[in-house]
């Protein structure tokens, strides 16, 4: 296949047809900035900030990265005076209907938005008008939506729709009055909404948070650790985010089987249990002549399982053991389960409640 030859800020690089100029930065290491682009989606183009300035066949123009595909020959700016000027632009007419209340806000300090004014400078808008004033969603139990916030970048749509597959929102109405919504208007809780919070994860301001958010900030998180989400056997990959030593939100890993997603369960409700006082953390056996459980060694549980199950299959042969393996379990100890009713039960006794 031949390959296109184009510059960018002064490095040659040699690409394939088709290769967006944002994929070609990146493969020299420059970091173009984004708000609604998303990795492995049709670009939508909505946001504008990945604007470039391109020369080509003598001619100039400017172009979203995301979306302008390279030609041989061209010649990129990705920092260009025109290229400054342009963000800066788009960053002042987001701010025109986009509260500068950072403080208040979840997302203070990981808002994409909040760093982009930043490092272009652009502290407020140059013009100031009547702001959204819609009505704050809080009807789900996981998150909030505050179209106050909102930038219409279709982050959350496009998720939704495209890598869940739910399509539960879209945008509403037109102009100032423009809305992420489920159909209809009817609210968060009411929708067909799976409360995934993908689209929370996504949203590069704060007009998508979870209410996990109120109870930490972002520079709090003290360390994050990769695990697997122990909810059921698909594997999702996440990173347990600890504060004070206690985990207080998860965020999506890359793994194999999640790809940067996750359900409502692994993302809201399969961690809670580490920090409860009821969580048992030790074999408990029960004493027979008081009919209370005490704690045991893992080797004493085991020993006594494995002695009961040896009398049970002498004394009422193979037939009468079986092993009914738990869905919450990795498809490595679902495998081990059944592979011990066949080779140490001798039969064919085993299941599963996947289908609960």
């Amino acid at each position: 296949m031949s390959l296109l030859h184009v510059t960018i800020d002064g490095i040659p690089v040699d690409v394939e047809k088709g290769t967006t100029i944002l994929q070609a930065a990146e493969k020299v290491g420059i970091q173009i900035p984004t708000l609604c682009y998303l990795k492995g989606l049709m670009p939508d183009g909505s946001c504008r900030i990945c604007t470039v300035e391109i020369q080509s066949r003598g001619r100039s123009k400017m172009d979203t990265a995301c979306s302008a595909h390279c030609s041989d020959g061209d010649v990129i700016f990705t920092e260009s005076e025109s290229v400054v000027k342009a963000r800066r632009g788009i960053l002042d007419m987001l701010l025109s209907n986009h509260p500068t209340n950072c403080f208040t806000c979840p997302s203070n300090g990981e808002c994409k938005l909040q760093d982009l004014c930043y490092q272009y400078g652009v502290e407020k808008t140059s013009c100031p008008g009547e702001m959204t004033n819609l009505p704050v969603d809080d009807s789900n139990p996981f998150f909030t939506y505050d179209p106050k916030l909102c930038i219409l970048c279709h982050r959350c749509v496009n998720t939704c729709h495209k890598i869940v597959g739910c399509g539960a929102i879209d945008t509403m109405e037109r102009g100032f009055e423009s809305v992420i919504s489920p159909a209809f208007g009817m609210p968060w809780r009411e929708s067909n909404c799976e409360s995934c919070g993908n689209c929370t994860a996504v949203c590069p301001t704060g007009a998508l948070t979870s209410k996990r958010k109120k109870t930490f900030r972002p520079w709090q998180i003290q360390k994050k650790v990769r695990t697997t989400c122990p909810h059921c056997a698909v594997g999702c990959q996440y990173d347990l985010l600890v504060k004070d030593n206690k985990v207080v939100a998860v965020e999506a890993a890359d793994g194999p089987s999640n790809r940067n997603t996750l359900c409502v369960k692994g993302r809201y409700g399969s961690f809670d249990f580490v920090h409860s006082d009821r969580r048992l953390t030790d074999p408990l056996i029960k004493d027979r002549s008081t009919g209370e459980f005490r704690k045991a060694s893992w080797d004493e549980a085991l020993d006594l399982v494995a002695t009961k199950f040896k009398a049970i299959k002498q004394e009422h042969g193979n037939g009468a053991l079986a092993g009914f393996a738990c869905s919450r379990s990795t498809n490595e100890d679902i495998y081990m389960l059944q592979k011990m009713v066949r080779t140490c039960f001798g039969n064919h006794n085993t299941d599963n409640c996947a289908r609960v």
